[in-house]
C-alpha cells in the first residue's frame, strides 16, 4: 500500500480547470433563478442617490425574455486621457459603459460568470438635461447609443435590475 501511495505521487496528474469567479449578477442567477424568470416585469432604476431625492429619478421596465449565466473575459477599461468619468462625452461614457464590466490598468485581466438578463422593453423616463450625458446608461430617450422602442430587446447584468412594484 505505501508504495501504491508513493507512486502515485510521483505520477503527475492534470491541473484541474478553474471555474471563473461568480459576479454578484451571477450569485443572484444562481441563489434566486425565480426573481428572472421569463415574464416577469423588472426595472433598471438610476438617479435619486442624493440626500433629498433618494427615489431613482429614470427607469427601464420591461419583461424578462431569458436569463444565463455565461463566462465573459473582463478586458481593459477603456481609458480617456486626463479625464475621470464625470468629464467623458457622451460617446466616451457609451464605449466604457459597453465594455463594462472590465478591468482598470492596475488589475490584471481575467474571466467572469456574469448573469446576464435579456427583456423586452415596455415603458421607460430618462433625463433630457446634458448634465445627464454621462451620468447613465439612459439619456435622452435612449438606452447607451440606442433609440429606446417598445418590445425591443436589450441585456443588462441581472444585479442591475429589481422587480416592478
Amino acid at each position: 500500500m505505501k508504495r501504491l501511495l508513493a507512486l502515485m505521487a510521483c505520477v503527475a496528474l492534470p491541473a484541474l480547470a478553474v471555474e471563473p469567479e461568480l459576479r454578484p449578477s451571477a450569485r443572484l442567477l444562481f441563489k434566486d433563478p425565480e426573481l428572472m424568470q421569463v415574464g416577469r416585469c423588472v426595472r433598471y432604476e438610476e438617479g435619486g442617490a442624493g440626500w433629498i431625492i433618494t427615489d431613482p429619478k429614470f427607469y427601464l421596465k420591461g419583461e424578462v425574455v431569458g436569463s444565463e449565466i455565461v463566462a465573459r473575459h473582463l478586458g481593459r477599461c477603456p481609458v480617456v486621457p486626463g479625464k475621470n468619468m464625470q468629464q467623458y462625452t457622451r460617446d466616451e461614457f457609451v464605449r466604457h459603459a459597453k465594455a463594462y464590466p472590465c478591468v482598470s490598468d492596475k488589475v490584471p485581466e481575467r474571466d467572469e460568470q456574469i448573469g446576464i438578463v435579456r427583456l423586452k422593453v415596455t415603458d421607460w423616463e430618462t433625463p433630457h438635461v446634458r448634465g445627464a450625458a454621462n451620468a447613465g446608461r439612459l439619456y435622452r430617450g435612449q438606452f447607451l447609443d440606442r433609440k429606446l422602442e417598445k418590445g425591443m430587446e436589450i441585456e443588462l447584468e441581472a444585479d442591475l435590475l429589481g422587480t416592478c412594484r
